[in-house]
């Protein structure tokens, strides 16, 4: 049975994002996004009867969806915990589209929520994204491979080796987000523009990446409200239809080549909305780092497998591009909460709420999540029309 526009995006809330200490942990973000994204639908908390709990590294408490439906005093239908790294985003859309359809709810939360920066302490050695992202993994640490910045680095070493991929090209991407981001008031570098020279001066993090290939690490909190195409159609804001969602999870990329997860998904999700790559209009790419756009290009086949460096340096992805990629910024400029920043800016697009960075046209708009070298993914097609 197809989802084709038979659910729909209703309300979306974010909260301030970068160095916010509003809230003391994960769920308090958690909470005051599905507060903003009622108050955006027109919805009352009584309406909920859905909750998918995602929360990042610094949330180790574990049920986390039970904690949230306790504090916020919620009565559910549906209520879990959904991690799949970064792809959970659009895993919990899929998951709260088929429970409305089934009839096991109505109206669904899907919420992410993270706080790993922690307020500065005077005369402590200063905590960030290192502390809170730099899991030591037993002899791995020992050579200086922990978190994911290594990991992500030897794709984009990889990637040159075989097709010649340019440090430029890396730049290229970086300097284009920000444009755009420059555009977006809700990004952390909002008001800071950043030249190809500045992309090259920044220190190393892990070579060939550079501290602008890596995404910046944001307190805050996301939250999507899906519930019917009907009832959407009697709230607030125009809804936006989910037409195709679908996962994709593969081992991942290897020395002979660099497959990732896309492939699986995108067949599954642009098959049940009934699209082709050319219909997509604009195109939120997860961008943890600047291989994973390149990597993501390649693999929805924007351009061929080792030309992705080429496509992005040549067709400018930034605000006078050819193509409207991550147009508020994504995850290296604007704000990272997971897959939610891919798919908070579509619905943003979607809606032509964009402002100054608003795409021209936005009947037909793509988020793509994923997690962990590119092996486990999830993509959400978005239309303005079911």
């Amino acid at each position: 049975m197809s989802l084709r526009g038979k659910t729909a995006i209703a309300g979306l809330g974010i909260t301030r994002m970068g160095k916010n200490y509003d809230h003391s942990n994960a769920l308090g973000f958690a909470a005051e996004a599905i507060s903003l994204a009622l108050e955006d639908a027109g919805l009352k908390r009584s309406d909920l009867d859905g909750l998918l709990v995602t929360t990042g590294v610094s949330y180790r408490d574990g049920l986390a969806s039970f904690a949230l439906q306790d504090s916020m005093r919620l009565t559910t239908r549906l209520l879990a915990d959904v991690n799949a790294g970064g792809s959970s985003a659009g895993t919990a859309i899929a998951i709260a589209a088929q429970a409305i359809v089934a009839g096991t709810a109505n109206v669904v939360a899907c919420v992410f929520g993270d706080a790993p920066l922690k307020p500065p302490v005077a005369g402590a050695k200063s905590g960030g994204a290192g502390d809170a992202y730099g899991t030591l993994r037993g002899l791995d640490s020992a050579y200086g491979a922990f978190g994911a910045n290594w990991v992500y680095a030897l794709l984009a070493q990889r990637h040159m080796y075989l097709y010649g991929t340019t440090q430029d090209q890396l730049g290229a991407i970086a300097v284009a987000e920000r444009q755009w981001a420059n555009r977006n008031p809700l990004a952390q570098f909002y008001k800071e523009p950043l030249t190809l020279e500045d992309y090259h001066n920044s220190r190393w993090i892990a070579e060939p990446l550079h501290l602008y290939d890596c995404c910046i690490v944001s307190n805050g909190g996301v939250c999507v409200i899906v519930t019917s195409a009907e009832r959407a159609r009697d709230l607030r804001k125009p809804p936006v239809y989910i037409l195709g969602v679908g996962q994709g999870h593969h081992p991942g990329p290897t020395l002979e080549n660099l497959d990732t997860g896309i492939p699986i998904a995108k067949e599954t999700a642009f098959r049940m909305a009934g699209v082709e790559l050319k219909d997509i209009q604009v195109a939120e790419l997860y961008d943890c780092y600047t291989i994973t756009v390149l990597l993501s290009l390649e693999g929805y086949g924007f351009c061929k497998k080792g030309e992705g460096g080429a496509f992005a340096a040549q067709t400018r992805l930034g605000h006078n591009g050819s193509i409207p990629i991550n147009t508020g910024g994504g995850e290296l400029s604007s704000y990272y909460m997971w897959g939610m920043t891919p798919v908070s800016e579509a619905i943003i697009q979607a809606r032509g709420e964009g402002g100054e960075r608003q795409a021209p046209k936005h009947d037909i708009v793509l988020a793509s999540c994923q997690t962990r070298n590119l092996s486990t993914h999830s993509v959400v097609v978005m239309g303005t029309n079911p």
